[in-house]
């Protein structure tokens, strides 16, 4: 993907030639095919492009606009033939992505976000009443970061010359810390006290001294899709994901899909081939990219991504994850890492990924992220029945209750309660199990931070939107999270693409009723019908892919020395964010092949190397808990001298 950067000085003074050269040398790595400068007056724009198709080869940024506004896109256009329509007198079908979006913004203004499909980010500024207006996608697939200051605002989509060439320290924002130990923070939030990022389906408008964000979309609970058979149903699932697949191969390279033998990612596979046997895509190829851990007793996946490829004919690049490395060289290198999503293991496994890439010049990849949540890969039973239970239907709530049950082998009184849980205040209901706290967070912290530590809960209303769909946009704002710190690597320059958070697809999967998407002892009943003979059927019929994994135990065990070094003196702990002494008993539970919050622990093991990894960058404040500077109920405390 592409990257932007600005600064506007609100006061007047001109704009920093050397600064914004600095900040330039930091997106190039991003953006490898060149870029373009806007300075004027107290305004600097800087682009640097990572081109993925033929229109963006052509394109000049920043572009302005007839009216003067100064654009700047880091996107992809989906539907790009339909804006051309309705703008027939100021663009066509060779118009470039950017060129479309500033016909679009001359002619509708702010309004035109709502009507921009695909993933994209957006700096536009206005040098006739001197304002920024910064938008991302519905889906928030993009990263568009913003600080505002009394004396100016800078905006970027890497967090590195805003929080490197700031000349300041910053103070750590806890809830951002309190979401990445649960289950990932705010959209809204960085690491960095100061330093907000653009929400999805959002716009910020910035004027000297004042900034407002606003909501420009939002899915519609009252849209529904009602038909009377099951393969009308099945065919316009087909349609609308074929649809998808076929919007993100737009690429005048070839296209690399990641390929585990899932059923989301073989999905995307199968789809891509039929477009392109069909001639209906724009990629000249589609590889593939599995990895495999034979390590792994429950999550052997060769046999079923081996499927595939004999399906195609043709094999894909194979990575051997046995040998990762968790805590040695990927986790504690001497590079400067800005987020604790990018402290993630960069080992050998990810140097293979780029020998993959590199050497068949792919720069988009395809995931199958989302697809659980969207194509129902959870078998539960609470939406349809709370759906029933909203609207009063007790005819058929104690039939499908029942039949409910008897698949999940409890009684049914006992399903009737959960089913009514979700309707209750939260402090009321209680936690649910996967909300529940890991025990060795700090009091103070967990008092502070209960929402972001139990996923932001929310309790579902009876009245408005279906239960179902109110749950569906829950479990979408878990994956808007999980993208928001899914930081850009400029090591690859590849571009991240996923089919499953198709605006098009997702609403019409929270539009259909629920016992299309899940049936009794039917997990993804719509797509496993939709797909019958396009994927393998030894894909279609296979168990939910187990989740139960040895590897991060193995290696805390095998890595023991590596990871007891950095818990001792935890910097983590200094901050005041966990007990350190509760996490070392659970360490050494794990290490002993114990049950343990593995997922939990392992974030708390990232966020700790990365702490240690900026802690003598100076990019940290260091105030005392005595420092009235530092209000308690806001920020963490630590003394690091």
């Amino acid at each position: 993907m592409s990257v932007l950067f600005g600064r506007w000085n609100f006061d007047g003074r001109p704009a920093d030639r050397k600064y914004l050269a600095r900040a330039e040398g930091m997106l190039a790595p991003y953006g490898p095919d060149g870029g373009g400068i806007y300075i004027k007056d107290s305004v600097g724009i800087l682009f640097r492009a990572l081109h993925t198709n033929s229109e963006s080869r052509i394109e000049a940024q920043p572009h302005i606009a007839p009216s003067a506004a100064v654009l700047t896109w880091d996107g992809r256009l989906d539907n790009r033939d339909g804006l051309v329509r309705e703008l027939s007198n100021i663009a066509d079908t060779r118009s470039t992505d950017v060129s479309i979006v500033a016909a679009a913004y001359e002619r509708w203004g702010a309004a035109c976000f709502s009507k921009l499909l695909g993933d994209w980010a957006l700096s536009i500024w206005n040098p006739r009443d001197r304002s920024l207006i910064l938008a991302k996608d519905a889906i928030g697939t993009r990263h568009l970061y913003y600080s505002v200051e009394k004396e100016q605002v800078s905006w970027s989509t890497i967090l590195d010359p805003l929080v490197l060439l700031a000349g300041k320290p910053f103070a750590l924002e806890e809830e951002y810390i309190a979401g990445w130990l649960s289950f990932f923070p705010a959209t809204h939030l960085t690491p960095y006290r100061g330093i907000r990022s653009v929400p999805p389906s959002s716009s910020v408008l910035i004027r000297a001294g004042q900034h407002s964000i606003c909501k420009y979309w939002d899915f519609d609970p009252s849209n529904r899709v009602r038909y009377r058979s099951d393969v009308e149903y099945e065919e316009h699932f087909r349609a609308v994901f074929q649809e998808s697949v076929r919007r993100r191969l737009r690429s005048d390279r070839p296209v690399l899909a990641e390929l585990s033998g899932g059923m989301d990612s073989s999905s995307i596979v199968c789809m891509a081939d039929i477009l392109l046997a069909r001639g209906l895509a724009e990629t000249p190829r589609l590889d593939t990219v599995s990895y495999y851990d034979s390590s792994e007793p429950n999550l052997n996946e060769r046999p079923y991504f081996a499927k595939v490829e004999e399906k195609r004919g043709r094999a894909g690049c194979h990575i051997d994850f046995t040998a990762r490395e968790f805590f040695s060289r990927g986790s504690q290198g001497r590079d400067l890492v800005l987020s604790p999503g990018t402290i993630y293991p960069h080992g050998r496994a990810t140097q293979e990924f780029i020998a993959c890439v590199t050497s068949q010049e792919n720069r988009v990849v395809l995931s199958g992220f989302g697809g659980d949540e969207v194509a129902g890969g959870v078998p539960t039973s609470i939406p349809e029945l709370q759906d029933l239970l909203a609207a009063g239907n007790l005819a058929a709530l104690p039939h499908r209750l029942k039949v409910w049950a008897l698949d999940r082998k409890k009684p049914w009184l006992h399903l009737l309660f959960e089913v009514a849980r979700g309707f209750l205040p939260t402090a009321r209901a209680g936690v649910s199990g996967h909300g529940r706290l890991t025990p060795w967070l700090a009091p103070a912290v967990v008092k502070r931070q209960q929402q972001a530590l139990t996923g932001y809960q929310t309790r579902l209303k009876v009245f408005g939107a279906p239960p179902s769909f109110q749950i569906n946009l829950i479990a979408l704002q878990g994956l808007r999270r999980q993208l928001a710190v899914d930081a850009s690597s400029s090591a690859s320059c590849c571009e991240k693409r996923y089919p499953f958070l198709d605006r098009s697809l997702l609403e019409f999967m929270y539009a259909i009723p629920r016992e299309q998407v899940v049936r009794p002892g039917q997990r993804r009943s719509l797509m496993r019908r939709a797909l019958v003979g396009i994927v393998p059927a030894g894909v279609l019929e296979r168990k939910r892919k187990a989740f139960v994994v040895r590897a991060p135990l193995a290696a805390i065990s095998g890595e023991w020395a590596n990871v007891a070094k950095a818990t001792h003196n935890m910097v983590s702990a200094a901050l005041g964010a966990i007990d350190q002494r509760v996490f070392a008993e659970s360490l050494e539970r794990a290490r002993r092949g114990q049950n343990v919050p593995l997922a939990a622990m392992m974030r708390t093991l990232y966020l700790e190397f990365w702490l240690r990894n900026i802690k003598n960058s100076g990019i940290l404040a260091r105030c005392r808990s005595t420092d009235h500077s530092c209000p308690q109920e806001t920020l963490l405390h630590f003394d690091l001298s």
